[in-house]
């Protein structure tokens, strides 16, 4: 059950957290103002758009940017508070043990997590879509991007292979599609080029040649032009920066399945959404360590607190960039390069609580 002491525990932590995620994403914003300013005049773009399609979906996106730095500086700022007007002292006086009063803590940060984990999985990434949108509109333009030696499963036992694919005009080059029964070939159609029909919305390939296999029978036949509908689409082969940060957490996994099935690299994927899942827990984490740090008067005062919290913030941070280059070189597996730095803060966290403790 909690009582008067947890509320008021848990108002100032979360009160604390809000306001400072408040005042950084208005800092944010000036500075993004003062940064963009002479495009939007340039642009002529609506003050409507630049309000609601930028940056109302600005905010969210810096708003979890920030939250495990600011939940950690949150703890520690008015813990330290509480501590050097003694209320700490008090509190565990009257027979409250430490484990006790970490109760209000962890229900602050349980809110915390799930606003984090919420925003990370389903608020962002049609926030992120839209802010993308409106920059490619008014200050950008998209370019797709061309691929070269493509090779590709798009069904169980159906390979398709390119030696380049342009986006501008949605047209693969030297295509090739190999069906296979039983790890046996059954078919393979060879085409100069294929080419997305946008009115058909289907592929038709160009200067065809199909071998079809019935064990030692072979049957070939050949044509101009051909009409062929495949399990791919254009959107397929467009590469667009960051379009990772545009998926919800339903459409993320759907799209690391697909394209395990055709034999695309899934890491930065995979990478997303193990970060989406490890970065809410952080707040558990940090916020045992803020207490542990903060429940004590020390030499130094607030400020030695402050210091020492954003000091280890920003260790963490880095140590979060470090795995996540490990996992994209391929030395450590993506959900354990982005659980790493909980694991070792989470140790960290421990051995601080049974010392502040006793």
């Amino acid at each position: 059950m909690l009582r008067k002491i947890d509320f008021y525990i848990i108002k100032k932590f979360l009160g604390t957290f809000f306001y400072a995620i408040a005042l950084i994403i208005s800092i944010s914003i000036v500075f993004d103002v003062s940064e963009n300013i002479d495009d939007f005049l340039s642009k002529d773009v609506p003050v409507k758009s630049i309000v609601f399609d930028y940056y109302l979906n600005f905010v969210p996106y810096f708003a979890n940017l920030f939250s495990g730095l600011f939940t950690f500086i949150a703890v520690i700022y008015f813990t330290s508070k509480l501590a050097y007007n003694t209320e700490i002292i008090a509190i565990l006086s009257s027979g409250v043990s430490f484990r006790r009063l970490m109760r209000p803590y962890l229900v602050g940060a349980t809110v915390i997590a799930v606003f984090s984990y919420m925003l990370g999985n389903y608020v962002i990434p049609p926030a992120n879509k839209k802010k993308n949108d409106f920059r490619h509109m008014y200050i950008g333009t998209r370019k797709p991007a061309n691929e070269k030696n493509i090779h590709r499963q798009i069904e169980p036992g159906v390979f398709v292979y390119m030696s380049g694919y342009n986006a501008s005009n949605d047209v693969g080059y030297k295509f090739t599609i190999e069906k296979f029964v039983d790890r046996k070939l059954v078919s393979k159609l060879s085409a100069e080029y294929i080419k997305w029909d946008r009115d058909k919305k289907k592929w038709v390939v160009h200067e065809y040649n199909i071998r079809t296999i019935d064990g030692y029978t072979e049957k070939i036949s050949q044509g101009s032009e051909k009409d062929t509908t495949l399990n791919m689409l254009p959107e397929d082969y467009q590469v667009v920066a960051n379009v990772v940060e545009t998926m919800t957490l339903p459409v993320l996994n759907k799209s690391i399945s697909n394209l395990k099935l055709r034999g695309v690299n899934t890491i930065d994927y995979e990478i997303e959404k193990h970060k989406r899942r490890s970065g809410p827990f952080s707040a558990f984490v940090l916020t045992i360590i803020g207490v542990s740090l903060a429940s004590r008067k020390i030499k130094g005062g607030i400020g030695f607190h402050l210091g020492l919290g954003l000091l280890l913030s920003f260790s963490y941070i880095m140590f979060m960039q470090v795995t996540t280059v490990f996992a994209t070189g391929g030395l450590l597996a993506p959900w354990l390069a982005m659980w790493i730095p909980n694991i070792v803060y989470g140790g960290l966290a421990f051995y601080l609580y049974r010392r502040a403790a006793k």
